[in-house]
C-alpha cells in the first residue's frame, strides 16, 4: 500500500494519458505482464528459508527484511521493465483531497505512507518507460490476519461510499479522478480491486487499476498505471504467488 497508492500514482499518470491518447512511438510493444507470458516461469525466490505464520493466537511478528524479499524483483518479471528508485522528497507528499465528507476515509488512504495499523511495509516500483506500463507492488504487515480482513473492508467501504477525488500533481494542477470498484482477480485472501479515472483537467483520461489482497498477516496490493487489459490479473498472480512462497500461508488460498 505505502506509497504506490500516492506518490506514484501522481508521478505517472501523465504517461498513462500517453498510453491511452494515441500519440504514441512505434516500435517494440510494451511488455505484458498477463499469465501467459510471465507466470507459467517459476519466479525466482530468495534461498532464506521461508517463514511460516505462526500458529498460535500470537501477532505474527514480520521483518522488513522478510517483506522485502517476499516482494517481486526485476528477474521475477519480463523484459523490458526497469526499476524506478524511490524518491525521497516524495515523503510526506499529500496529492489527493476531497470536499464530499464521505471521501475522507479514502482519501486518508490514498495519501497513506503506509497502511494504517501496519508494523512494517516495503514497496517496489517498475515501469515499461513512457508508454507503460508502470506497477507498483507493496506489502505491508499487519501481524494478524483478522486486521488485513478489517483493513480490506474499510478500504472497499472507502471506495464504494466516494465518486471521486481531486488529485494536485506539481507544475500541472488539479484533476478530477473517479472512483469505482471493480471485479478483482481471484487471488489471495478476500481480493478487491478499484479503478481510478481522469474526469477532468490535466489527467483526463488518464486511467490507474489497482487490487488488494490478504496473504495470512500481510495486506498486498498491486498499482498498475497505462496497462492494457487482464494485465492486473497477470501483476497480481505473480505478487501473490511470491508472497505466499516466501511468508507462508496458513488458508491456501
Amino acid at each position: 500500500m505505502s506509497k504506490i497508492v500516492s506518490l506514484s500514482l501522481a508521478a505517472v499518470m501523465t504517461l498513462s494519458l500517453v498510453s491511452c491518447g494515441g500519440d504514441k512511438k512505434s516500435g517494440t510493444p510494451a511488455p505484458s505482464v498477463t499469465p501467459s507470458v510471465s507466470t507459467s516461469s517459476t519466479p525466482v525466490v530468495s534461498s532464506t528459508p521461508t517463514v511460516a505464520p505462526s500458529t498460535s493466537d500470537q501477532p505474527v511478528q514480520r521483518t522488513k527484511a522478510q517483506l522485502t524479499r517476499a516482494l517481486l524483483v526485476l528477474a521475477d518479471l519480463p523484459s523490458g521493465l526497469s526499476v524506478v528508485p524511490e524518491d525521497p522528497s516524495d515523503a510526506g507528499v499529500k496529492p489527493f483531497s476531497s470536499k464530499d465528507a464521505k471521501c475522507k476515509t479514502l482519501v486518508q488512504y490514498l495519501n497513506a505512507d503506509s497502511a494504517p495499523g501496519s508494523t512494517v511495509s516495503v514497496s517496489r516500483s517498475f515501469s515499461a518507460g513512457q508508454e507503460g506500463p508502470d506497477i507498483d507492488y507493496g506489502l505491508d504487515a499487519m501481524g494478524e490476519a483478522k486486521k488485513v480482513a478489517a483493513l480490506q473492508s474499510a478500504y472497499r467501504a472507502a471506495v464504494n461510499s466516494c465518486r471521486k477525488v481531486t488529485l494536485k500533481v506539481p507544475g500541472q494542477g488539479t484533476s478530477s479522478m473517479g472512483v469505482e470498484e471493480i471485479s478483482a482477480p481471484k487471488l489471495g485472501e478476500r481480493p478487491f480491486a478499484f479503478r481510478m479515472t481522469g474526469l477532468s483537467g490535466p489527467q483526463e483520461g488518464s486511467e490507474a487499476t489497482a487490487a488488494l489482497a490478504g496473504v495470512n498477516d500481510v495486506i498486498l496490493s498491486v498499482f498498475i498505471y497505462a496497462g492494457q487489459p487482464g494485465e492486473l490479473d497477470g501483476a497480481m498472480k505473480l505478487a501473490v504467488d511470491k508472497a505466499k512462497k516466501v511468508l507462508g500461508t496458513k488458508s491456501g488460498t
